[in-house]
């Protein structure tokens, strides 16, 4: 019997939220898919429950412990405790190197047979990663094995995260316009602004997001940028002359823009789906819009010594091989040139390339498709782990 099969399967996934949404949001849509696809028991640990709330308003940030969407969520606030076997899951995730527990490995080293560990890395596109997906790492003290699991672009990584019925259901709502509109006027979009560019706008606080309001205000296409509440603040404020509160909005030459409350993550989904071009930042914005079929520019989470450049034009050397206007607008939009980030020059050029960046989207699309999905993948490995040992 395969692994995913196994009713009484556990497992515990242990997350520290630091992109604010982006790890509980790559957490959250792991753990619902394990529940929903595969019949797993999951525990997910979190130690940020109002961020938590942000993408999933039936989190209770007051809650120790609570049931959402067939999910037990536990309010992660000490590295503290003790525990039994008992309490030990089959398979036991740390998100990104987060340090679980300690008298939970502790535990764990006391359960026959041990739970097969995890550490589910970070994404990039660097070369390095095929050759690091999956190796083993003893514990220093106890006889414990972690497996380093790395998503990933290419078949030798554990591919993108991706639920079984994502790309029928996008492909059903791409394909019904009066669906799409239904879907945007909630959030106050217009027919008018259904016939523009519409643009979806994620990103960290240091992006140069009035250069580029310059850039489409003074445009002749015109452009409907909608951007989620608490996002390019100083940007969005000083274009509507006012506070940006979830219904505002304003129009000046060429740009509308719209701000949007925090929405469920199936919804952001829709959004990317509905937009023509999505601006997403860190990991989970990042993977979805992949998914979403449309051209996006990413705003990568900054690191020390600028790493994440390196990361980001690994990233552009797969996707955007031969599309210039996109790599070039990517790398002003990540501060990654020489110069200021100015990207009102490289608009023009990159509007223009629309139609090839769409073709682009869909053929990524197919290459990501082929590795298969994230936790299939996780799930086999940990099935070929547990068959291999003795007894």
């Amino acid at each position: 019997m395969s692994l995913p099969s196994d009713p009484a399967l556990t497992l515990a996934l242990f997350c520290r939220v630091v992109d604010n949404y982006g790890d509980i949001g790559i957490c959250w849509r792991l753990a619902r898919q394990l529940q929903r696809e595969h019949g797993i028991l999951v525990t997910l640990w979190v130690d940020d429950l109002p961020s938590f709330r942000r993408i999933c308003p039936e989190v209770d940030p007051g809650a120790a412990l609570q049931q959402i969407s067939g999910v037990t969520v536990r309010h992660w606030t000490t590295q503290d405790g003790e525990f039994t076997q008992a309490d030990i899951a089959d398979i036991v995730i740390e998100f990104f190197a987060c340090d679980i527990p300690p008298g939970y490995i502790a535990a764990m080293a006391q359960c026959e047979p041990r739970p097969v560990w995890f550490n589910l890395e970070g994404l990039t596109a660097e070369e390095w990663v095929e050759g690091c997906h999956t190796l083993p790492s003893s514990h220093p003290r106890l006889p414990l094995t972690k497996y380093f699991f790395f998503p990933g672009f290419t078949a030798k990584t554990g591919g993108l995260m991706r639920e079984a019925v994502l790309d029928d259901e996008r492909r059903q709502f791409q394909s019904d316009a009066g669906a799409m509109a239904a879907f945007l006027g909630q959030f106050g979009v217009t027919a008018q602004d259904m016939a523009s560019t519409k643009v979806s706008l994620f990103c960290y606080p240091h992006a140069p997001v009035a250069a580029l309001f310059g850039a489409w205000q003074g445009g002749a296409q015109a452009i409907t940028c909608l951007v989620p509440e608490g996002v390019a603040t100083e940007a969005v404020d000083a274009f509507l002359g006012s506070a940006s509160r979830p219904g505002a909005a304003a129009t000046r030459g060429a740009l509308t823009v719209r701000v949007l409350p925090f929405v469920p993550q199936p919804d952001y989904d829709r959004l990317l789906w509905a937009c023509d071009l999505n601006f997403v930042r860190g990991e989970d914005s990042f993977v979805r819009a992949q998914w979403a079929g449309r051209p996006f520019i990413w705003h990568i989470y900054p690191q020390d010594e600028n790493l994440h450049h390196k990361k980001l034009r690994a990233f552009l050397q797969r996707h955007a091989a031969g599309l210039d206007s996109l790599s070039a607008l990517s790398l002003c939009w990540n501060g990654a040139t020489q110069d200021e980030p100015d990207p009102a020059p490289l608009w023009p050029a990159f509007d223009a390339a629309l139609p090839a960046l769409h073709a682009r989207a869909d053929e990524w699309q197919r290459q990501m498709l082929a590795n298969g999905d994230l936790t299939s993948n996780l799930l086999n490995f940990a099935a070929s782990l547990r068959s291999s040992r003795p007894g």
